[in-house]
């Protein structure tokens, strides 16, 4: 089939990959703009853009799919299909039209629950205890469009947005083939969601400081969906003042003191009701860690008060 890829972040990747694998034609692939990043603020392409390339494959990076100009660039390109995956811009209309079979898009939720952008952290977060990847037919409104394949997936104790991520980005592209295969030849009827939705909303700064009043389930469950990024973090003292700590892995454990308590010498923390054992955790201004290695050179005895 003659496609365009729509996406951006390494999430994507895989399913790029696989449709080239696949032996469809990719005719351009589009992608957020360049951004900057790292300490240089050095313009740098997004992980789609970066794959591409490497691949051959023509790159379009507009800052607006909604500008006219982008408009009647894709509409000229005489798509069977547009394949989107984690884009980050909202497609119109006219876009969605434009191709043959319309624009399909890979979300990482058991639609509808958690329409929007944070699903795979959100899932995470509310404690629950499955997931999986969807194939839908777009339409105007947020990821409302019918579904034409999926599978569910397992969410396990420890994974963190970052692994569970990975996973569902694999089992995710191996749909495409499928589905592209069966609406093509029109073997597939799209199935409306069904249920009252829940939203991602995405992830705000303001929500990634630890609450210690929480259930330790609760607080694990919260630093598990937000790590690697941005990272849910805590406030430990130190002679010259308060240090943030990232924590990116944790663990339920035994035990229970006032919220925030240190109850050993091993970051186990009491929480509102039960505890958690911190695992991983980043120190600012260092590399990530784990928390026996940080400790070495940045003791945390039992009662310190984490903030």
């Amino acid at each position: 089939m003659r496609l365009a890829f729509m996406g951006t972040p390494d999430f994507a990747v895989p399913s790029l990959a696989e449709l080239l694998a696949s032996g469809h034609e990719i005719v351009a692939v589009y992608s957020q703009p360049p951004r900057p990043r790292g300490r240089g603020q050095k313009l740098t392409p997004s992980p789609v853009h970066a794959f591409a390339e490497t691949m051959g494959l023509p790159v379009f990076t507009p800052e607006s799919m909604k500008s006219p100009e982008a408009v009647a660039d894709f509409q000229s390109l005489d798509l069977d299909a547009a394949c989107v995956v984690a884009y980050g811009q909202i497609l119109n209309a006219e876009v969605l039209a434009a191709p043959r079979l319309g624009c399909l898009n890979l979300h990482g939720s058991l639609l509808p629950r958690w329409r929007g952008a944070a699903p795979i952290q959100r899932a995470i977060m509310a404690g629950d205890a499955e997931t999986g990847v969807q194939i839908m037919q777009m339409s105007l409104g947020l990821d409302e469009g019918p579904i034409l394949l999926g599978e569910v997936m397992d969410i396990r104790p420890d994974d963190t947005a970052a692994s569970l991520s990975e996973r569902m980005a694999h089992v995710g592209a191996g749909l495409w083939p499928r589905a592209l295969a069966a609406i093509d030849r029109g073997g597939v009827t799209p199935t409306e969601q069904v249920g009252e939705p829940t939203y991602a909303r995405k992830i705000t700064p303001a929500e990634a400081r630890i609450d210690w009043t929480r259930p330790a389930a609760e607080v694990d469950a919260h630093i598990r969906g937000l790590s690697p990024f941005p990272g849910a973090w805590f406030e430990a003292p130190s002679e010259a003042g308060p240090v943030r700590v990232k924590a990116l892995l944790s663990a339920v454990a035994d035990g229970s003191g006032a919220p925030g308590a240190a109850l050993d010498d091993a970051l186990t923390v009491a929480c509102g009701a039960g505890s958690v054992r911190l695992l991983r955790v980043q120190r600012e201004g260092k590399a990530a860690q784990s928390a026996e290695e940080m400790l070495r050179g940045f003791p945390l005895p039992a009662g310190t008060v984490l903030g």
